[in-house]
């Protein structure tokens, strides 16, 4: 999401400079908004493209590595004590 996320902020910067032209009315920098945002809207699918190939190609060249085994530990059984004799009372 890389290169998507900077398309996404060059469109945003773009219209962001375009409500600010509007509202100011600089004439001159009507282009430089206009061309900020276009390229903004043209950049995002090449973006999405960029940054799905490299999704595909990461879990491939990606090494797996054994996991250790967990550690076994011997935890002493709780023991009831001896029980006593019944005794009867003949």
């Amino acid at each position: 999401m890389r290169y998507t996320k900077a398309a996404l902020l060059i469109f945003g910067v773009g219209l962001v400079l375009a409500m600010i032209v509007v509202a100011a009315e600089i004439k001159p920098m009507q282009r430089i908004a206009s061309t900020a945002m276009a390229f903004g809207i043209a950049a995002i699918p090449v973006g999405m493209a960029v940054d799905w190939r490299l999704a595909i190609r990461a879990p491939r060249s990606a090494t797996r590595r054994r996991d250790k085994a967990p550690t076994r530990r011997n935890v002493p059984s709780t023991r009831r004590p001896p029980r006593k004799p019944i005794r009867s009372n003949r």
